[in-house]
């Protein structure tokens, strides 16, 4: 089995972790609910964590992103463009027919060709052709050598070339996302199958029987319940309503761990809080002049501008007083420790001098006004952020209105709420935490030019091109010598950040889940809560 190597942060645990729980019902509290049960709707945190239960990936990650097998048990370059894949013998969906390659072919066309949701997976199936050898082994060929096909083949999720009304996958007919969200398409093998999704209430699903991967099944029924709200979140935990919640409150943290009824694990994400910029507008809908009054030129366009910005903003205050000091101050994609970080970035310095100068600089000395927009209910205090954010810019010159909405709201607007299913704002608070553990993940995203048939910029709701950084993110993903990659990866990250400042890195989250005395959880670096990863303390 040939392993991609990726470079992680350690997971940080307060209780030992010893043996799976075999008990019969676990109830586990979310702060965030998922958009859809469609693997393929939104390439989102709690979409891929929740319905990850149901659908497997041909490659999986364990709690610190190192892969390990999935529903392909062996995996080996054949070539410098054709990988090969053995899947899982004796495998079935969850209503009984078996899975084949068949299957692969489907779900990568499906997500490849999928439209209507948010933030695609094309980013990891474009350029990809997957063909069948025999009913138990795919090849996927890339035009040019591709290194980190295992890792991108921890995104995609597989689903049964059978479901009801599946159609035509390379046109995208036949089967909606509402057939997922009622459960007549929500057919898996992985080691829970779909029960109920009663929106804004819970999620039900059941221990599969027939269920033959290394995902663990400690629990026969899992209830997840959504709970916003963070002081519920926590009752509903001390009252034993849940066993188990995530994103626990940074207000909370000190007395819980001192509290014997209950244990914390705790870990530093992949993922990094930051800042999208409009840069692809002469006039952007939520830029004004100080005054309010609505304005032709848009200053967001010019690096020195985005540059000050980021000087306006003390992300030491924001981790001491927002997130009571549960969070690093971020300078780039990832945190120390993951693969293809630039050695050359640290998180800019709270600077209001130097951020004015570069505003005379740009011609911008007399200020200007903006809009922050972002979730109330997806991130650690993303509201607070926003506030505290809007704040520091108004102090330096900058006036700034914050207005938050619910994640759902939010993302569909931010990605196509403009003209011509343009994003439709101009300054926005988002999180990204990198799908493959390492660096392409996000400048593929977040930073490469909006490309749709590339599969490139997914999530560029800032719209940041720059040929020079496109050029280096494609030689590394193409250069197979990880030391060589890694140097590119690096290079296209000063570009994108270190000179264009592309967007506007603020931290990084440290996740924290709470479990009621007897249970404990590992803490993922992809920030998943997951049942497989409960354990008994």
């Amino acid at each position: 089995m040939t392993m991609i190597r990726r470079l992680g942060a350690v997971a940080i645990a307060f209780g030992a972790f010893t043996t799976p729980v075999y008990a019969e019902d676990i109830t586990i509290g979310l702060a965030a609910e998922p958009s859809s049960m469609d693997p393929y709707f939104h390439n989102l945190g709690p979409n891929n964590a929740l319905i990850g239960h149901m659908f497997e990936r041909l490659v999986e990650f364990d709690a610190n992103q190192q892969l390990i097998p999935g529903l392909a048990t062996e995996w080996k370059a054949v070539s410098d463009t054709v990988w090969e894949l053995k899947l899982r013998k004796d495998t079935t969906f969850h209503d009984g027919s078996a899975f084949t390659a068949d299957d692969v072919i489907f779900s990568f066309a499906r997500a490849d060709q999928y439209e209507g949701g948010n933030s695609s997976f094309r980013t990891y199936t474009k350029g990809k052709t997957v063909t069948k050898v025999d009913d138990l082994t795919v090849r996927i060929a890339t035009e040019a050598p591709y290194p980190l096909m295992p890792n991108d083949l921890t995104t995609v999720m597989m689903m049964s070339s059978g479901a009801k009304g599946t159609g035509d996958p390379a046109k995208n007919k036949g089967i909606e996302a509402k057939d997922f969200n009622d459960g007549t398409a929500t057919i898996g093998t992985g080691p829970f199958r779909f029960v109920e999704w009663k929106k804004g209430e819970r999620v039900t699903l059941k221990k599969f029987d027939k269920y033959n991967g290394g995902l663990k099944q400690p629990f026969d029924n899992v209830t997840f319940k959504f709970i916003p709200a963070q002081p519920a979140r926590v009752a509903a935990l001390m009252a034993g309503d849940v066993d188990m919640i995530d994103n626990v409150p940074t207000v909370d943290i000190a007395r819980l761990k001192k509290d014997s009824s209950v244990a914390l694990s705790q870990g530093v994400s992949n993922r990094v809080i930051y800042l999208h910029l409009d840069q692809f507008r002469e006039k952007s809908p939520f830029v004004t002049t100080v005054d309010g009054k609505p304005l032709d030129k848009n200053p967001l366009l010019d690096p020195k501008v985005r540059k000050a910005l980021s000087l306006m903003i003390n992300r030491q205050a924001i981790v001491d007083r927002v997130m009571e000091g549960v969070a690093l101050p971020a300078g780039q994609l990832l945190p120390d420790g993951f693969f293809g970080r630039s050695p050359n970035l640290t998180a800019d310095p709270y600077d209001p001098k130097a951020a004015k100068k570069l505003l005379a600089e740009a011609g911008w000395g007399d200020g200007f006004g903006l809009t922050i927009h972002g979730p109330n209910d997806r991130y650690i205090n993303d509201s607070k952020i926003c506030e505290a954010i809007g704040q520091m810019l108004t102090a330096n010159g900058i006036p700034t209105k914050v207005e938050t909405m619910t994640k759902n709201v939010f993302f569909s607007r931010a990605s196509k709420g403009g003209p011509d299913k343009s994003p439709e704002f101009s300054f926005i608070l988002v999180g990204w935490g990198s799908g493959t553990g390492e660096a392409s993940s996000p400048l593929k995203s977040l930073l490469a030019t909006f490309d749709p048939k590339k599969g490139f910029g997914a999530s560029n709701r800032g719209r940041h091109s720059n040929p020079k950084m496109d050029e280096a993110l494609v030689a590394a993903l193409a250069t197979v010598d990880d030391k060589q990659r890694g140097a590119l990866l690096a290079e296209a990250t000063d570009i994108g950040i270190g000179q264009d400042m592309g967007i506007i890195p603020l931290h990084y989250q440290v996740n924290t889940w709470a479990t009621r005395k007897g249970l404990a959880y590992h803490a993922r670096t992809d920030e998943r809560t997951v049942a497989y990863d409960v354990y008994k303390k």
